[in-house]
């Protein structure tokens, strides 16, 4: 899911993705330190005992982590998954059904009508007028803006492109929080592709091109090329706050809730297997 910023000068939206994206690792790194186990017998009690190991999760190997289906319990997170376990190939269905989810999940809709609200406070597009009536031009435009960069970016450019839309979640496992920060950030020039290699994210640019054209059928006061260039940066770049969001997400549950049960989704690749 993408959260809809569509110009520089929108100073209420723009803060309000940039702080949350900012506060997940501060908040992850919190739950690292406070987290922290001391070793076995330091505060002179006795060692602690460990249950015994699972001789079948031994031979199968690392484990799908279960993902929640939204971020704060609120932006849709279909798209994310385990990056430490085999890869997977999804199928075009697969790559649709990502999309669809979160582009029409329920919360995608008070979200859309909470920045419309914003985009009225500092009066965007002015054509559109104030009142109920452009609140309401303003509503529909930025579920557009969300449901047609989703399925550009999620499904449509996928699929013709053969690359994979998903977010591969690294954990704590893969570094601390400026790398794990650096590599979500990162994942919006580099996509996955089919058969599980690596190579320059074109559904993602392609795909908030072709969205920021379409917009402008809709958005009569920003139809200069300037404008639909600085739309295309905002596109990619709230894409990339958004998978800083996921990447410590559950780090962040875990540090606000204490326990790590989830509102939990299976992989698309595990709850469709692929016949081969």
């Amino acid at each position: 899911m993408r959260i809809s910023v569509r110009r520089p000068r929108r100073l209420l939206s723009g803060f309000f993705v940039l702080a949350l994206a900012a506060l997940m690792p501060a908040w992850a790194q919190s739950s690292d330190d406070s987290g922290s186990a001391k070793p076995a017998g330091s505060d002179g009690g006795a060692p602690a005992v460990l249950p015994a190991p699972n001789p079948a999760a031994a031979t199968n190997g690392p484990q799908p982590e279960k993902e929640d289906k939204r971020v704060f319990g609120v932006f849709p997170n279909y798209r994310t998954t385990d990056g430490n376990v085999p890869f997977q190939e999804i199928t075009g269905r697969q790559k649709l059904a990502i999309g669809l989810k979160d582009s029409f999940d329920w919360p995608v809709y008070p979200v859309g009508g909470l920045f419309a609200a914003l985009y009225q406070l500092e009066n965007q597009n002015p054509e559109f007028g104030q009142g109920m009536k452009g609140y309401a031009r303003r509503y529909g435009t930025a579920l557009g803006d969300q449901i047609i960069g989703n399925m550009m970016t999620e499904s449509i450019m996928p699929s013709l492109l053969h690359q994979d839309p998903r977010y591969f979640r690294i954990g704590k496992s893969h570094g601390g929080v400026l790398h794990r920060a650096g590599y979500a950030a990162s994942r919006i020039f580099v996509s996955r592709t089919d058969s599980g290699g690596e190579q320059f994210n074109a559904s993602e640019w392609l795909g908030n091109g072709v969205a920021v054209a379409i917009s402008n059928a809709y958005y009569p006061d920003t139809r200069t090329v300037s404008d639909n260039i600085q739309r295309l940066g905002i596109a990619c770049a709230t894409d990339a706050f958004s998978q800083v969001m996921k990447e410590f997400w559950p780090d962040v549950k875990h540090k606000l809730f204490h326990r790590h049960e989830t509102d939990t989704q299976p992989l698309l690749s595990e709850s469709h297997p692929i016949a081969h």
